[in-house]
């Protein structure tokens, strides 16, 4: 008997599609069993891989890694394992860019099998109940929230990606310049938007991320409206939560385009430590596969990284059309960078701008620190950012 072990984040979308694909690849290989794990939604974004891998055949990461993993003896180049027709259907049918955000250093460091970025969610019966309309513009975000009636996700590493996400909307993406990770002008508008938003939500928002707060919209009628959180398409299934929520797209700036999130999903790895390479390889391959997306891993509650997932007419019934209805957002979503050292400016950024958006200050002071950050984090100065 072949046995792997797996280790994803805890949420039915990050556990229970694995439990299901690795169930079901048992049946089809009765000779293979594979048994997965879970870890927080924060030791996923913190949480040391390199330190997983050593006990872990298989892991569920997050793509800016992948700088990471070209670096060093962690993970296996997934190039090397996999029949090349079958990447290039993959590569083919990727949701925005996440299949290109597992490359790096010549190799693919992952298979893209769920798909994020922050979308907007509404609780249309609430909004009719208060006879309010969707926002369309930021403007209308504000006012919403000066009303009580809007929540967003305000923890660190959150509220870190919502600020490379107004920098887009002020008409500069990140990570320009080697030296910066924004122009003063550019990073301060940006920083103080977000602090705006959050001064007229409740302050509860900081302590939450996105699970909590589609939980909170979905169990309560507490609020009606986030205008920006990664997306969860669990919480629009109807029976999911007590109330479905109606996700969409992300208002335009006033004076300005609309605002593009940041990208975010999930890949499944193979360790360079496991000794059953193959085996899992060809298990991964299998969960990456469109029938498998389309079928037993959405099944299960997963979010697929899979096109034809997204598209698929059954999938969006089934769904409330959260697939169709968010899949413009997440194709124009702006890639973070993936530089080996990158995980470390981001886990020490988001506190800092966590900072200010709790207590205020000077925004332009905030700026310098994560620039000064930035340059103790860049490794050779690579221009990785799209």
């Amino acid at each position: 008997m072949t046995e792997l072990r797996g280790i994803t984040w805890q949420h039915t979308r990050g556990y229970l599609p694995m439990v299901a694909t690795a169930q079901r690849f048992s049946e089809l290989h009765k000779d293979v069993q594979i048994r997965w794990e879970v870890r927080s939604l924060q030791a996923f974004a913190d949480q040391s891989i390199a330190e997983l891998a050593q006990s872990f055949d298989l892991l569920v990461i997050d793509h800016p890694f992948s700088g990471r993993a070209a670096k060093g003896d962690v993970l296996l180049p997934l190039d090397e394992l996999m029949d090349s027709v079958f990447l290039e259907e993959q590569r083919c049918n990727q949701v925005g860019v996440s299949y290109d955000s597992y490359e790096y250093g010549g190799h693919l460091w992952a298979l893209s099998v769920d798909t994020a970025a922050p979308v907007s969610g509404a609780r249309p019966d609430l909004m009719e109940r208060h006879g309010m309309k969707r926002p369309q513009r930021w403007s209308e975000v504000l006012e919403l929230a000066r009303q009580g009636h809007v929540v967003v996700p305000g923890i660190a590493i959150d509220s870190l990606m919502n600020f490379y996400m107004l920098c887009v909307a002020c008409g500069e993406a990140p990570f320009l310049h080697v030296d910066e990770v924004a122009s003063d002008e550019v990073g301060v508008r940006a920083l103080e938007m977000l602090r705006e938003l959050l001064s007229l939500c409740d302050a509860r928002c900081l302590l939450r991320n996105p699970i909590a707060t589609w939980e909170l919209i979905s169990s309560s009628d507490e609020a009606m409206y986030c205008p920006f959180a990664y997306g969860y398409s669990n919480y629009a299934r109807p029976g999911y939560g007590s109330h479905a929520i109606e996700f969409g797209g992300l208002v335009e700036i006033d004076g300005g385009g609309r605002l593009r999130s940041t990208l975010g999903g999930a890949g499944l790895v193979i360790s360079r430590y496991t000794r059953k390479r193959e085996v899992a390889a060809k298990y991964a391959s299998f969960v990456a596969s469109p029938a498998v997306q389309r079928g037993v891993y959405f099944d299960a509650g997963g979010q697929p990284g899979h096109r034809t997932a997204w598209t698929d007419a059954e999938v969006n019934r089934r769904s409330g059309g959260f697939f169709e209805k968010t899949l413009q957002t997440i194709d124009e979503a702006y890639l973070r960078p993936r530089f080996d050292g990158y995980l470390e400016f981001q886990d020490a950024a988001g506190p800092i701008v966590h900072r200010y958006l709790v207590n205020g200050g000077d925004s332009r002071k905030v700026l310098g620190e994560l620039n000064v950050l930035l340059r103790s984090a860049r490794d050779g100065g690579e221009e990785v950012s799209l």
